[in-house]
Formats: C-alpha cells, structure tokens, sequence
C-alpha cells in the first residue's frame, strides 16, 4: 500500500470518528424521543471552547477530555430541562423548530462572549509528530483521534448493552408507554441520554478543534450537519447506522479529494450530498434502518 492510500485512508477514518462520536447523540436522541436535534452540533463548539479555557489556564490534557466531556454533559442536560422536556409531547415540527432555535442562541451567545474571531486550538506539539506502520506512516493526531473515538464507542457500547441504564434506553426507544409502566424513569432515561450524547459531541469539539488548529462560535455547523447525514445514511434511530453512515461519510468525503482532479476539491459537498441522494433511492429508510415505529 502506498504511503498516499495509506494516508488517504487515515484521514478518513479519524474524519469519520469525528462524525461518529457526534452521529451517536443524534440517534440516541431521536431513538428515545424522536426528535431530531439540531442544536446538537453546537455541542461541539461549546466543548472546543472549554477545552481551549482549560489548556489557557494550564489543565492536563487527559483532564481537559474528561472536564469537557461533563461540561458536555452538563450542558445537554440543561438544555433538554430548560427547554426540550417542555415539549415533550408536542408535534415533530414544534421540536424541530425549538432545535433550531436553541441552536440559533447558543451560537449567538457565543459570538456575543467569545466574538467572531476564530481562535487558535493546537494539540500539544508532540502530536504533530508521526508513527511509522511498516512502510508507511500517519500523523499521531490522526492515530490519537481514531484510538480515543474507538475507546468512547466502545464504552458507549458497554453502557448501552451491558447496564441497568442501557436497558432502561433501549426499553425507552422500543415503546415509551411501556417502558413507564415497567417503573422505568423516563425523565431519567432520556436526560442520561442527552448526557451522554452531548459529552461525546463535546469531545468531538476537542478533537476537531486539535486537527484542523482553529475554532469559532459557528464551528458546530459543519460537524453537526455532516453528523445528522450520517444519521440520515445509515438509518436515523439507529446507533450501529449511525456509526457505519459517519465512517461511510468519512472516508468518501476525503476519498473524494484525494482521488478526483483538484480542481474538484472545492466540491466535495455536492459529492458527499449526490451519494446521500443515491443511498436513500436506493435504501430509503437508510442502510440499517431503526425498526422501532413512530410515535405519534
């Protein structure tokens, strides 16, 4: 394999586990309440932003992954208190609206706090180096960002399929009424929820923030968007889709540049929403499709 492939390959993957950890929270929201969060990606701009004030004022980095996977956290729940939770019950569209409307403000209070000047975000400088793999070789930023978003999906995974809250989840996903009358807390199940899908988005603010060197108040657009894709891709309500659609999307977008003529690279999206298209005439419902039915 040559060194370009390889590197090639590399890119998309860590691209792909930026989506990935973003992805995970959109279809866990949608799964459990069918809402479709749209103020999700701002996520990552909010983590990006408590990384950068926590690394200014010294923090480890190790500490600065796990602070702003709970401010993360902390934040989603917040904002599924103050405002989702009230329309629980509500049609699809008035959510979608709040979505949309929460994102607005969180994007505004950031220009107002932070301004509209994009900031520099720098892994420490020993990431900048590279790894050899035989013959070839790959950024160690690229390699931390694929082994720390395995690591998250895969605790994620454990939660979801080996704890007393990953059955509460999935029985909340599968039909709400009757998860509540098992004794399940539903205001519980679906504030962990939002916990832990905001804290994995915010986490995706760190990284994307360490491999593309810069932030602003409108950086959760691109991720957030990309993400919902993903979702779109692979199934929306489902994790496992949702996972396959942000590695799909991952590796076509770099594989797009990398391999068409670079007067297309400016392009890429159109490629990127053409497979979209493709995809969902040939699988409307996404590649591996929820089979949970709407709620009404």
């Amino acid at each position: 394999m040559s060194q370009y492939v390889f590197q090639q390959l590399v890119n998309g993957l860590s691209l792909g586990s930026l989506y990935a950890l973003v992805a995970i929270g959109f279809s866990m929201i949608y799964g459990i309440v069918r809402l479709i969060n749209f103020a999700h990606g701002d996520l990552v701009m909010v983590g990006a932003y408590a990384a950068l004030a926590m690394v200014l004022t010294g923090v480890p980095w190790p500490a600065v992954v796990l602070l702003t996977f709970l401010i993360g956290a902390l934040a989603g729940m917040s904002i599924q208190t103050a405002v989702f939770r009230q329309l629980r019950g509500a049609p699809q569209v008035t959510g979608f609206i709040a979505t949309l409307a929460v994102s607005v403000v969180i994007q505004n209070t950031a220009l107002m706090l932070v301004s509209a000047q994009p900031r520099t975000f720098n892994f420490p400088a020993f990431m900048r180096q590279r790894v050899s793999f035989g013959d070839v070789s790959a950024a160690l930023t690229d390699v931390v960002i694929i082994a720390l978003s395995l690591v998250l999906i895969l605790a994620l995974a454990f939660v979801v399929y080996r704890t007393r809250l990953g059955v509460a989840m999935r029985a909340t996903a599968e039909n709400l009424t009757a998860a509540q009358l098992m004794g399940i807390s539903i205001n519980r199940t679906i504030l962990a929820a939002f916990a832990i899908g905001s804290g994995l988005a915010a986490v995706a603010g760190v990284m994307w923030g360490g491999k593309f060197g810069q932030i602003d108040p409108l950086l959760g657009f691109a991720p957030g968007l990309k993400a919902f894709i993903a979702c779109v891709i692979g199934g929306v309500g489902s994790i496992g889709g949702a996972l396959a659609g942000a590695y799909l999307l991952g590796m076509a977008e770099v594989l797009f540049v990398g391999l068409l003529p670079p007067e297309y690279a400016p392009y890429r999206d159109t490629f990127v929403f053409l497979l979209l298209i493709l995809i969902l005439l040939l699988r409307p419902s996404g590649l591996f499709a929820s089979h949970v039915e709407e709620r009404a």
